[in-house]
């Protein structure tokens, strides 16, 4: 596990390193977010879209001038939703992924 956030309502959250499909070596890599804080930040604010076990907080980054949102999908959930992935038993998948809304790659600033 890399990184771990409480939500206001209590739900723990891992961001596990993970793979090239889900994770924090997935959303590092492809989507430029290499930071906890900017997954955490995100975190620390209550559920935006819920659909089953699948969550997904709002957040923005800011650099001075420039913001950027930040969407981050949650799997609160033993397994992902196609079940080929398993976090074992009493614990959770977690962060799914994490991007910068209406790009592919975050810029680098967020990284700061």
């Amino acid at each position: 596990m890399k990184c771990e956030q409480t939500d206001p309502e209590a739900r723990v959250i891992p961001t596990r390193y993970g793979n090239g499909d889900l994770g924090r070596n997935h959303f590092s890599g492809k989507h430029n977010i290499k930071k906890c804080r900017v997954v955490d930040a995100a975190l620390a604010g209550k559920v935006d879209k819920k659909s089953g076990e699948r969550l997904e907080y709002y957040g923005v980054a800011r650099n001075q001038t420039k913001l950027v949102n930040i969407v981050v999908i949650v799997q609160y959930s033993r397994r992902t939703a196609d079940g080929e992935y398993e976090a074992g038993k009493g614990k959770k998948i977690g962060v799914i992924t994490a991007y910068c809304k209406g790009m592919n790659k975050c810029p680098n600033w967020i990284n700061e």
